[in-house]
């Protein structure tokens, strides 16, 4: 990929972004963290400050000052350079022992300089002041130590905070690569796709992710759209094969009555008779419209909440006479349930139902026992269309439902070839599973569906 690509990617940008939070964050809390180690170091401070000022109070007896002058010259004695500072002074400002010259009297705990002690050096000092018997003492420590370890702590804090940058950034940099790769890999499918390739599919890592579940999705609308282009192309030679012998027998109709009319005999049955012939290719056209219609999914805006057995169980009675004047029965059934809830388009349920009923009386002899049942499964529905008539075998099943397929038994049976094709449209509409099974002996068409929450 060109470097100039990369860094205006989406994943690049995603990565900088999140490397740039992780920076500032990791920053923030080093920075509070140095804050607040500092302010323990100079807490300590003070205290040991507090601690050495109560051992020279401690030191003084009333009437022997003495003791703390030695006291104050012992300490003094063992520092090396200023570490520490000491001051003991008369009520009239002269000095009676310490390492500093001037006293400078402050409330609490407070910061001075060298100078401002009387002393040639660059460092600060913390100190505390008090009286012993009207006498000024002054007791400090240096914050040289304090500082330098805060620096030490500090600098430590701004490589760890570097150090975590960078490998932020080349974290950010690596993932964003990886995922910049994974949607190359979409894009040459896409244009493999594009150029015809239809058997190209995008490579799903198994990682679950993200791009993996829009991976997914892709290969989903992938093998939708080569099933549809597949059924195109079987519908393109379907029609051309299954409508060529009625367009051939309208045309032999009106040669004939051309001849008729030539030799002035009556062509009224000829007419009659081609009539017929368009109005089952004008029939067979409309079903192939309906069925698209359906499969672009136009009828949804229609769905409402309805109850499948009441859909399955008027068309069982409706169509129980034409049944029976083909010497057939048709019984309903229900099991395990007293409703079975769907959403969906009431007209197209129905015609579903319909198409699956005369699919049973058109291809079955007469004292075929037909079922229409709806039954409860676990938590989802069914809806069974069973028969024991001839049955389906099990290599016809799936091509049954293709548009204008026709089993070689069936040829002369009435019909356009697309009532199943139109059922299994409807079900996919609907998010319906179809089935054939094999009824021992016959054919069971089963519906499927998930039950709702709260049914």
């Amino acid at each position: 990929m060109h470097p100039a690509k990369f860094w205006r990617s989406t994943p690049f940008r995603l990565a900088v972004a999140y490397a740039l939070l992780f920076v500032t964050s990791s920053f923030l809390v080093y920075a509070v963290t140095y804050e607040i180690l500092r302010r323990e170091l100079y807490s300590a401070l003070d205290a040991s400050v507090a601690e050495t000022y109560s051992v020279m109070q401690s030191t003084y007896s009333p009437g022997r000052a003495d003791n703390l002058v030695r006291a104050m010259e012992t300490f003094s004695s063992l520092e090396k350079g200023y570490l520490s500072v000491f001051y003991l002074g008369t009520p009239d400002g002269k000095r009676l022992a310490g390492n500093v010259e001037t006293f400078r009297n402050v409330a609490g705990v407070q910061t001075v300089t060298g100078e401002e002690l009387g002393i040639s050096t660059d460092d600060s000092f913390r100190i505390v002041t008090g009286t012993i018997d009207g006498k000024p003492l002054l007791v400090g420590q240096s914050v040289e130590a304090t500082e330098a370890l805060a620096e030490i702590i500090f600098a430590s804090f701004a490589w760890m905070a570097l150090a975590t940058s960078l490998l932020a950034v080349a974290v950010g940099i690596f993932l964003a690569r990886r995922a910049q790769a994974r949607i190359r890999n979409i894009a040459r499918t896409m244009n493999d796709i594009s150029d015809g390739h239809f058997a190209k599919r995008v490579e799903i890592t198994g990682r679950g992710d993200d791009i993996d579940v829009i991976s997914g999705q892709i290969n989903g609308a992938l093998d939708r759209l080569s099933d549809l282009m597949a059924g195109m192309k079987q519908v393109s030679a379907d029609i051309a094969h299954d409508l060529k012998t009625p367009l051939n027998r309208l045309k032999v109709i009106l040669e004939d009555a051309a001849i008729r009319e030539e030799k002035g005999q009556p062509v009224g049955d000829q007419l009659q008779e081609a009539l017929a012939e368009s109005d089952h290719i004008n029939g067979t056209f409309q079903a192939l419209l309906r069925i698209s219609q359906i499969e672009a999914g136009a009828r949804k805006s229609r769905f409402v909440h309805l109850d499948m057995k009441h859909v399955f169980e008027n068309v069982a009675e409706i169509f129980s006479g034409v049944a029976e004047d083909s010497g057939q029965t048709i019984t309903f059934q229900t099991r395990g349930g007293a409703a079975f809830p769907i959403e969906g388009d009431k007209e197209l349920l129905t015609q579903l139902a319909v198409n699956l009923v005369e699919n049973a009386i058109n291809h079955c002899p007469a004292g075929t026992e037909i079922v229409v049942a709806l039954e409860r499964r676990g938590q989802d529905y069914a809806a069974i269309v069973a028969d024991n008539g001839p049955g389906i075998e099990a290599a016809e099943r799936e091509k049954v439902f293709r548009r204008l397929y026709r089993l070689d038994k069936s040829r002369n049976s009435p019909g356009h070839g697309l009532g199943l094709s139109m059922v299994k449209a409807i079900a996919d509409l609907h998010g319906l599973t179809v089935m054939i099974e094999d009824n021992q002996p016959g054919a069971r068409f089963v519906l499927t569906w998930p039950g709702q929450k709260g049914a």
